[in-house]
């Protein structure tokens, strides 16, 4: 198999060191240069705060417009045997035109996490009812986000939990899906003691409600039972694009410290000695997690953290849901350094087990290596995808040349 030429749509410009979506976002571009492709990586966004260095990979950067025939001419140009998506509204967007410009190029969702799903949590949690499958089912985000899940010839899943919902819940055919997690490479990458690493930490990216509500947490309900109990230890807050509301939460005197972006997460998970996340909803996988556990730093968390992550192995610290738990697994792990030395080898030996690059990228070509020959009887079998293809490039193709022509006209 040879893939020459592979266009990445972005929703965003990646910044591998703000989010688990942007390293996830540059893992991919790794592995098809990896592969010899020539990648191009467009994107209707202005470029954000901490952008990864994509001309550093050899990689071209294309800035594209919404709803601007311009980039039919640029696809056709291009003529990519690969397109991928970084999100479903990236394929809502452009998903049409590549389909009608590029008949014979396969188009890969990368669905990051479902949105849909941390939608539904996220309204569940604060209307304090409990999450149902019911609600996920009856939710408008789900059906755009399955929509484009059966238009594209392969969607990308970062779960297993998820994967399992998809093909349970909504009757989404495997043929459609491969689970590709975050991955990590296997390597050990701190041999720091116990007693030379000090203080708590939490690192997430603001623009990201599930990261803001689990510090209100950690303010709230959680930090004053663990400093009550640890006098003088410090949480320390990192995070990309750190609004005011969140800076206002620094209380020196309390031991609540708000630093903003962490340039490095790597010096920031080796010189804390726990990792927190009260993550009380989400999707996907928490990257901040896998992070800590890669860079020797056993963690707390709930069971939404851990989702997708633990499988059946033990977990690298302590999972708990709730805060009176939370806050005394937490010191548990901070004072006792035979609990911190297990849970430290226990997160090496889950991400070392479970998300192996060689293992999940290998797996993906040889997907690949499946479909792109016989690409046309794949698309046949997915007949609901075909006709959701054909009904959105009609619906889709209209809209859009009349917000150009609108657009022209202003």
């Amino acid at each position: 198999m040879e893939i020459k030429s592979v266009l990445f749509i972005g929703f965003v410009w990646p910044e591998a060191n703000s989010s688990a979506a942007g390293s996830r976002m540059m893992q991919l571009i790794r592995y098809f240069k990896d592969l010899g492709a020539k990648i191009t990586f467009a994107s209707a966004a202005k470029p954000g705060s901490h952008p990864s260095d994509l001309r550093a990979l050899g990689v071209d950067n294309v800035s594209i417009k919404l709803n601007d025939s311009s980039f039919d001419d640029f696809i056709k140009t291009l003529q990519p045997e690969a397109v991928v998506f970084d999100r479903y509204m990236t394929e809502e967007q452009f998903g049409w035109r590549v389909a009608e410009s590029c008949p014979d190029s396969i188009r890969i969702l990368d669905t990051e996490d479902l949105h849909s799903l941390r939608a539904v949590r996220e309204r569940c949690s604060k209307n304090g009812v409990p999450f149902t499958e019911e609600k996920l089912l009856s939710s408008e985000l789900a059906k755009r986000e399955l929509a484009s899940i059966y238009r594209s010839d392969l969607s990308l899943i970062i779960s297993e939990f998820e994967l399992q919902l998809l093909e349970d819940l909504f009757g989404v055919s495997p043929d459609l899906l491969l689970y590709l997690p975050l991955v990590v490479e296997q390597e050990i990458l701190d041999n720091k003691e116990w007693q030379t690493k000090h203080d708590f930490v939490f690192i997430g990216n603001f623009m990201h409600s599930p990261n803001w509500d689990a510090v209100l947490n950690l303010k709230n309900n959680i930090w004053p039972r663990i400093r009550q109990n640890l006098p003088g230890v410090n949480l320390h807050i990192y995070g990309a694009y750190t609004s005011e509301k969140v800076s206002q939460l620094h209380h020196k005197q309390s031991g609540f410290l708000v630093h903003g972006w962490a340039q490095s997460a790597r010096e920031v998970f080796q010189s804390a000695r726990v990792c927190l996340a009260p993550i009380r909803f989400g999707a996907g996988l928490k990257g901040k997690l896998l992070e800590a556990m890669h860079f020797g730093t056993p963690n707390v968390t709930t069971s939404v953290g851990a989702e997708g992550i633990q499988g059946n192995m033990p977990w690298g610290g302590f999972i708990e849901d709730q805060w009176d738990a939370f806050s005394m697994a937490a010191v548990t792990l901070y004072t006792d350094e035979k609990s911190w030395n297990a849970s430290r080898e226990g997160g090496y030996k889950l991400i070392n087990d479970r998300f192996d690059t060689t293992v999940h990228f290998k797996g993906f070509q040889n997907r690949l290596l499946q479909m792109i020959p016989d690409l046309k009887s794949h698309r046949n079998k997915n007949f609901i995808g075909a006709m959701l293809t054909q009904q959105t490039t009609s619906a889709s193709k209209y809209l859009s040349k009349w917000i150009e022509a609108k657009n022209r006209k202003n």
